[in-house]
């Protein structure tokens, strides 16, 4: 890599890649109304965010996977030439299956350019400096979560919502221009076999799984012909995309990785996250609008307690792991997001919303705390040739933890919903749907407990990781 004062520009472009990402994953809820008065299709705007995260999802490990062998710069340039791309037609939509259609371009970019700045970063930052770095990203999503809902809310407002896309156009520009020009790296030109049956069956396997997954109960009753084809369907060619891994020369994703002990439990604390994640962000603001009768944007605020404390943990974790180990970091964080799910669920049938609040904010804490030390413990495991896959594989396992949390917390919620006439405009009933999510997502916290548990001792505190090693012995 270049000089150290070449890392500065290096950084800030990845910061404002991300920020494309983390921007758009909010703007939007508050100005669907707008959208739908404007292009109409009220009944298929869900779709606008279900295809966004199959896309993104669907293409992780894709995108992770060509980063190893052709390099990481073309790949993040591609995936901000897609989200502009995107963005710009979104902008120019003329009616609602356009904008979805669209929206699955901007995903399609938004799935290059998450895990490939993480791993860039792996690339040109020390292990002792990769956790700071990693608090400046996580930083991004922090403000993330109070400016794009308020941006949604102006341009909805000002009855121009075609703006939250075409706000992409200026950033995504200066992002390229920037990593065009700072960023430089290093690849040895060998000739590659890119793995095609493989890409192509994990696409479609994962699509399937994952539609059925978000449409089960919402779209088609779960034990519906749809339902039951897409688990079946998606089911077998996931089988068969493993069979064709196990004897491609250079496979999409190398499955020996999952036989290393840290790989694996990383990879499920990252489900584990994922989980956590979608549960709060989707039934706090319900929950504190639906019983405490407040305004939306005081909702936002006290959810963003949680995304506050998220970088705040992440930016002291390098100081943490290098003193304490990457285990023993990952387990104190963990446990911080234990204590904070508990205190949801403690007062959930007596809402408070300073209480709610606070338990956003100590679960923030604790995933800033999990998130940082146990994805840098698995890239600091592997050199190179690996670092991308990996990475791509612990974002890939935050997304699907989000996608089966969202389908189980739905399903328990309309459960408690469908056993009263009010449904979900009874507040009493809402409180005890919240209570059920809330119990559901300390279950997810304690499972995390023993995914960490089940890490591998670090050989010494602090140490390094030797590229290629294990970084831990069991």
């Amino acid at each position: 890599m270049g000089l150290r004062s070449e890392r500065g520009p290096i950084l800030l472009s990845l910061m404002l890649a991300t920020g494309l990402v983390a921007i758009d994953s909010t703007i939007l809820a508050t100005a669907v109304p707008s959208v739908v008065g404007d292009i109409g299709g009220f009944p298929q705007f869900p779709w606008l965010f279900s295809i966004y995260l199959l896309a993104q999802a669907v293409s992780v490990p894709i995108y992770s996977k060509l980063a190893d062998t052709i390099g990481r710069k073309p790949m993040i340039l591609i995936g901000v030439g897609l989200f502009l791309l995107g963005s710009v037609l979104c902008g120019v939509a003329w009616s609602m299956p356009a904008l979805i259609a669209f929206r699955a371009v901007q995903g399609l970019g938004a799935g290059a350019v998450l895990p490939i700045s993480i791993t860039i970063m792996g690339d040109i930052y020390s292990l002792e400096e990769r956790a700071k770095a990693q608090g400046y990203i996580a930083s991004v999503w922090a403000v993330a979560s109070v400016l794009g809902p308020t941006l949604g809310g102006v341009f909805s407002q000002l009855d121009a919502w075609r703006f939250i896309f075409f706000v992409n156009v200026p950033l995504c520009l200066v992002a390229t221009w920037m990593l065009a020009r700072r960023f430089h790296e290093r690849i040895e030109r060998t000739r590659h076999r890119i793995d095609y049956a493989g890409a192509l069956l994990l696409t479609v396997s994962l699509s399937l799984l994952i539609l059925g997954v978000l449409e089960g109960g919402q779209a088609w009753a779960w034990d519906s012909a749809p339902s039951i084809a897409a688990f079946a369907i998606g089911g077998a060619l996931l089988l068969a995309f493993l069979l064709v891994e196990r004897r491609a020369r250079e496979p999409i994703v190398p499955l020996g990785i999952f036989s290393r002990r840290l790989i694996s439990t990383t990879t499920l604390i990252s489900l584990g996250i994922g989980a956590i994640l979608i549960g709060l962000t989707s039934y706090v603001p319900t929950y504190l609008e639906g019983t405490l009768h407040v305004e939306p944007l005081v909702s936002g605020l006290a959810l963003a307690a949680l995304t506050i404390g998220w970088p705040l943990a992440a930016s002291q974790a390098g100081r943490l792991y290098l003193r304490l180990g990457f285990r023993t970091t990952v387990l104190i964080g963990v446990a911080f997001a234990v204590i904070g799910s508990a205190v949801l669920v403690a007062i959930a049938l007596t809402p408070n919303l300073v209480l709610v609040a606070i338990g956003c904010f100590v679960v923030g804490v604790g995933l800033g705390l999990v998130a940082v030390p146990s994805l840098v413990a698995a890239q600091s495991s592997v050199d190179w040739s690996e670092r991308g896959v990996v990475t791509g594989t612990n974002m890939f396992a935050r997304s699907m933890g989000s996608s089966l949390g969202a389908a189980v917390f739905g399903a328990i919620a309309n459960g408690v919903f469908a056993g009263t006439a009010g449904g979900e405009h009874d507040p009493v009933v809402l409180e005890h749907a919240s209570l059920a999510v809330f119990v559901s997502v300390a279950v997810c916290a304690v499972a995390t407990v023993l995914a960490v548990l089940a890490m591998p001792r670090d050989r010494r505190r602090g140490a390094p990781v030797v590229a290629g090693a294990t970084a831990a012995e069991g």
